[in-house]
């Protein structure tokens, strides 16, 4: 087994990628921990590819989150599952994962063998199968979890049960008493009332909030007159949804403590921050990668120090809610 990453010992991440010096401007902390850039892999994007993450990490991304995983293993939706829009992208792959047993056996045997800054998201379909989870997974040595409260188009799960803030605070009071590991609730991009939500889940023992997730949409094709995606209806990401997305930060900033993880249209590091000066510690990357996966990590974090140099400030923490005051 790993050396476990407690939160408490405040532990540093860094990476091996030269171009990110000096390591220290970058740094993000979250939680009680740190990791070596504001940059993190958002959830389902490359799936659970323990050999490809170290690279990932050494490209400059400060912490991975997983693929959502479920109790049971699910195939997913059919193709296609996903589709290029104006300023992003349509998917729904129907939250295809090998489930607990097979995730928990893969941490055993592959993670423990190259342990990253991984943090995992779980899903489920109520506050009691949630918990069921964490515990099967949290003897595991990884930074946190991600409550998936969000996933716009699977059935009974994501943001069924996440879009309720009472509903919400009830997921996260049944994970709250199974580990002492971070817990980072992620947010419906619909939420009416952001911050009754973001004050809810912090109550019941949230230790970060990520907002937000895709958004549901569609696209039909002209010709054969029916719906792109086999699922019909999907997650829509990438640039479209930046603008919500910030809202949604800058909300949840004004009403909380805890901090936030912002995604959703991080391309650039303009974008990045953005997110920061609207109160986001640290920033999720996911449709970029589609584009160009191993550089997008080390243009952003390049953009970031930039902009901290240029405006004389010496570290993230400094610009995170400026656009508040």
């Amino acid at each position: 087994m790993p050396k476990k990453f407690e939160s408490k010992s405040k532990k540093s991440f860094s990476n091996d990628e030269p171009t990110l010096a000096p390591v220290a401007a970058l740094q993000a902390e979250l939680c009680g921990f740190k990791i070596a850039s504001p940059t993190m892999l958002a959830s389902g994007v490359l799936g659970i590819s323990f050999d490809l993450f170290p690279r990932i990490i050494k490209s400059g991304c400060g912490a991975i989150v997983s693929k959502s995983i479920g109790s049971e293993p699910r195939e997913g939706y059919r193709n296609p599952t996903m589709t290029g829009v104006e300023a992003g992208y349509l998917n729904a792959i129907g939250l295809a994962n090998p489930g607990a047993e097979e995730f928990a056996r893969e941490l055993e045997e592959e993670y423990s063998k190259k342990p990253v800054p991984l943090i995992v998201s779980v899903f489920a379909d109520s506050g009691e199968h949630f918990g069921e989870l964490i515990r099967k997974f949290d003897r595991f040595s990884f930074l946190g979890f991600e409550l998936n409260l969000s996933c716009p188009h699977v059935k009974d799960v994501g943001s069924e049960i996440g879009s309720e803030p009472q509903d919400a605070a009830e997921v996260v009071k049944a994970t709250r008493v199974e580990t002492k590991k971070p817990i980072f609730a992620k947010m419906p991009a619909t939420i009416i009332n952001v911050p009754d939500w973001a004050k809810a889940v912090e109550a019941s023992g949230a230790n970060a909030i990520v907002a937000i997730n895709t958004i549901r949409a569609m696209k039909i094709d002209i010709q054969s007159r029916k719906p792109i995606l086999s699922n019909k209806i999907g997650g829509l990401s990438g640039s479209a949804i930046k603008p919500v997305a910030i809202r949604s930060v800058y909300e949840i900033y004004e009403n909380v403590k805890i901090p936030i993880v912002g995604v959703g249209g991080v391309t650039r590091s303009e974008d990045a921050i953005e997110f920061f000066l609207a109160g986001a510690r640290a920033v999720q990357i996911g449709s970029a990668l589609g584009q160009d996966y191993l550089n997008s990590f080390q243009n952003v974090n390049r953009g970031i120090r930039e902009y901290l140099g240029a405006n004389h400030f010496t570290n993230i923490e400094e610009i995170v809610g400026l656009a508040h005051r």
